[in-house]
């Protein structure tokens, strides 16, 4: 179901490690953002826009990750749109032709098996180098572009609705992922994606983080110093202090100290050190 978060924008929040659907309503229809993530929650968010009348007139995908990618046929033939470097990134991952199989592989072990629609997994458009804001016909939705969790990795900043669409960052029940893979300094992009998004909200009402709960006002400063704080101890060899890993985890929540681990094998890996944090 659709929860309107500010005037002409509103979330659709899926069941699976509560993934965020952003509708931004402009004059002719609505620009829909990272939809997901199983079949059946996106016709629900399909029926949801039939309803209103409004069909979807763009889509943007923040980031290269399967769940951002998403689309089905009932959200219509709309130009689907990402950065160039998030759609240099998909077409990269696509054009092995076993990767839809993986995909549908690893959701095996998860309780969505079977339910994810792949078959227009990734159909995005890469917008030139450097392009501001998405190219559609409602409020000027901004693009901030940074390589702190993949490639390509956008915000979108809607500033006439004072909301922040943070893609997979700020999140309340997910530490920082990092971008081991790709990055050259993945503590370095991150910090300085921090700062972006820092100056970006200055003002704005709400913030919708691709996982999690959305930050109204009085929260998506705190959400930026947590995260800030969560990467700069790793960056310093110190354990978080952070609510989202350890025994403090929300129920359900606890495979992120997993997330956290592989995260400090990671950074022992290229720093040479054996991976323990400083107390």
């Amino acid at each position: 179901m659709l929860r309107q978060i500010a005037e002409g924008v509103l979330v659709h929040q899926s069941g699976f490690v509560q993934s965020n659907a952003v509708v931004v309503q402009g004059r002719a229809g609505v620009l829909l953002i990272d939809p997901g993530v199983t079949g059946s929650e996106i016709e629900c968010l399909a029926d949801d826009l039939a309803a209103s009348g409004r069909p979807v007139v763009a889509g943007f995908s923040t980031h290269p990750d399967w769940d951002h990618l998403l689309w089905h046929p009932r959200l219509g033939a709309a130009p689907r749109y990402g950065t160039a470097r998030c759609a240099a990134a998909t077409r990269e991952q696509l054009s092995d032709a076993d990767a839809k199989a993986r995909i549908a592989d690893h959701l095996l072990e998860t309780e969505i098996a079977g339910q994810v629609p792949l078959d227009l997994l990734g159909l995005i458009t890469g917008l030139p180098a450097g392009t501001a804001r998405i190219p559609w016909d409602g409020p000027d939705v901004r693009i901030i572009e940074h390589q702190a969790h993949a490639p390509g990795h956008a915000a979108l900043l809607i500033e006439e609705r004072g909301v922040l669409v943070a893609g997979d960052m700020l999140s309340d029940v997910l530490v920082p992922m990092l971008d081991w893979d790709t990055a050259a300094d993945p503590i370095e992009d991150y910090l300085a994606a921090l700062q972006l998004l820092e100056e970006a909200a200055d003002g704005v009402e709400a913030a919708v983080p691709g996982h999690g709960s959305v930050a109204g006002s009085g929260r998506v400063q705190a959400r930026i110093d947590q995260d800030r704080a969560y990467v700069l101890a790793l960056r310093n060899g110190q354990v978080p202090a952070d609510p989202r890993i350890g025994p403090s985890a929300e129920p359900g929540w606890e495979w992120v100290s997993d997330v956290h681990e592989g995260q400090l094998r990671s950074l022992a890996r290229r720093s040479g050190r054996d991976g323990a944090p400083r107390r």
